[in-house]
């Protein structure tokens, strides 16, 4: 197979240098024909797509045997001569590689001092190829300022999650097309895995050690990661989870898409956010629940000021009007210094926001923000719980704690659940995906109605619209007729699917339609009706 490495039209000024260094060579590596990888023994290949070409690649093959699947990391070798100019190419750069400016990423200073270095330099590479030192810049800048040898999965959009469970143990993959997968990537000195972990988390400005061997850090391009350092909690050592962020989070609309929820429910939910009610998520660890807390976030009024409050960030909003607020935590052995959700959402109440959202509660934050709802603050926010009754308990139970009297202040409780199609029942491959099984409005702490729910037998969503208790609220807030908000409902339903059918799918564009409707809903009307494309 051949690969054509081209300029980017849209390369930023600071890589030009860069990417003039590589131009001669671009001509080399049109022409470079490499060979294609190996299949493992007793394997066979089921997919092959790129992940930085043309360096590395991701292949999928499955065992003949057993059928189970495995994820090879398949990157371009270097020469033993290529590898002894790397090293000597590192060596020059723990001298003469300076600290990013002001504003700029680690990858563009990389990009922005290589020339210099190795023009100073040439005499030490005489011997190497341009494509050998292209290969040389493609590891040092996965080792030097990337994630080292899992820095390729940073750039594969269909996994999830990277997790390692110590030394000499593959790395596994939450991948969406093949779910848990495991690597043939694996960490096999206890050493080198402590000193990749301890530089991610130094990228992240964190500190790790034995003495405070868990940590929890978003990384500079927000992915999440969570760390057990040594082998004082984890006996194989060293274990990391790095939970990737999506810089084009869903939509309401992508879960339309996706079969999580029908255009209905988010018709209903539009309204809620729209009437500041407060919405909880619920569901089982990696259901979706922040997934679904960013997707119905992006119905929130365009103009309405936000507060979010997170232990790591995870939320991403198009708002103008959104504030972010992170909980650190203390220094030294005493913790001085820490400012906890607790203290965050006490200070959030104090700015006046029309809504605030919390991560996930689990604590005596929890208190705190039920009091924010009880002063007529919207709120949004997620918790590990299987079932609204479960959900209800831990609420009411230590730590936090929340009276049975003012539990309806939680106007709606969402579950989401990862739904996998038994093994008896399937007719083929196994169906996979996450949906809001549930959404059921509170009326005290003893008594919820269901107002959606989802059929595993037909794959639909059953409503009881005319039983929402919410509906009837806001009827009467607004001195309107219940049947006025049907009509409503129903109007926005047509919103979205027409969304659906033109593509109108990312968060910004979401935004652009919900500001022209709130702006001016006699013309958006109009124009809707008479113009079938926005």
């Amino acid at each position: 197979m051949k690969f054509n490495l081209k300029l980017r039209k849209n390369a930023s000024q600071k890589e030009e240098s860069f990417q003039e260094m590589m131009k001669e060579e671009g001509e080399i590596v049109e022409f470079l024909d490499v060979k294609k990888w190996s299949i493992p023994e007793g394997y066979i290949e089921t997919e092959y797509y790129p992940l930085k070409p043309p360096f590395s690649y991701a292949a999928i093959v499955q065992n003949e045997e057993t059928l189970e699947y495995l994820y090879v990391l398949d990157e371009l070798p270097l020469t033993r001569e290529e590898r002894d100019g790397y090293f000597r190419l590192r060596n020059i750069l723990e001298y003469e590689l300076q600290a990013p400016e002001a504003e700029e990423t680690l990858n563009e200073s990389f990009r922005r001092q290589m020339p210099i270095i190795l023009s100073n330099h040439q005499k030490q590479f005489a011997g190497i190829s341009p494509v050998g030192m292209r290969k040389l810049l493609y590891y040092l800048e996965r080792d030097v300022v990337g994630y080292g040898k899992i820095d390729p999965l940073m750039y594969d959009e269909y996994v999830e999650d990277i997790g390692c469970g110590g030394v000499g143990k593959p790395i596994f993959l939450w991948h969406r097309k093949y779910e848990n997968i495991k690597t043939n990537i694996v960490f096999r000195d206890e050493q080198e895995l402590d000193d990749f972990v301890m530089r991610v988390v130094h990228k992240a400005g964190k500190h790790v050690s034995i003495a405070f061997p868990i940590v929890d850090v978003t990384l500079p391009e927000k992915h999440r990661l969570a760390i057990s350092f040594g082998k004082e909690t984890t006996p194989s050592g060293t274990s990391f989870t790095i939970r990737k962020f999506r810089k084009d989070p869903f939509t309401i609309i992508d879960l339309i898409e996706n079969e999580t929820i029908n255009e209905s429910i988010a018709a209903y939910l539009w309204l809620l956010m729209e009437n500041k009610m407060s919405v909880m998520i619920i569901g089982a660890t990696g259901a979706g629940k922040t997934t679904a807390l960013n997707a119905v976030a992006c119905l929130i009024r365009p103009n309405h000021k936000i507060i979010s409050v997170e232990e790591v960030a995870e939320i991403n909003l198009p708002h103008e009007n959104w504030t972010s607020n992170i909980a650190r935590s203390g220094f030294g052995v005493e913790g001085e210094g820490e400012i906890t959700l607790y203290d965050l959402i006490k200070s959030a109440v104090r700015h006046r926001p029309d809504l605030i959202i919390v991560g996930e509660i689990r604590g005596e934050e929890a208190y705190v923000l039920f009091q924010a709802l009880a002063t007529g603050h919207g709120g949004l926010c997620t918790l590990h719980a299987e079932d609204v009754d479960t959900s209800i308990k831990r609420l009411t139970q230590p730590p936090m704690n929340i009276p049975s009297s003012i539990i309806p202040l939680m106007n709606c409780v969402i579950n989401v659940k990862h739904v996998r199609t038994p093994v008896f029942l399937e007719s083929g491959k196994r169906l996979s995906s996450r949906k809001f099984i549930n959404i059921s409005e509170i009326k005290d702490a003893n008594t919820f109605q269901q107002v959606f729910s989802w059929n595993p037998s037909s794959d639909t969503f059953n409503e009881r619209l005319t039983e929402s208790y919410l509906l009837k609220k806001m009827a009467t807030s607004l001195d309107i007729p219940i049947e006025r908000l049907i009509d409503e409902l129903e109007y926005r339903k047509r919103v979205l699917v027409h969304m659906v059918e033109h593509n109108i799918r990312d968060y910004r564009s979401v935004n652009k339609v919900l500001s022209k409707y709130y702006n001016n809903p006699q013309l958006f009307q109009k124009e809707f009706l008479e113009k079938p494309k926005w």
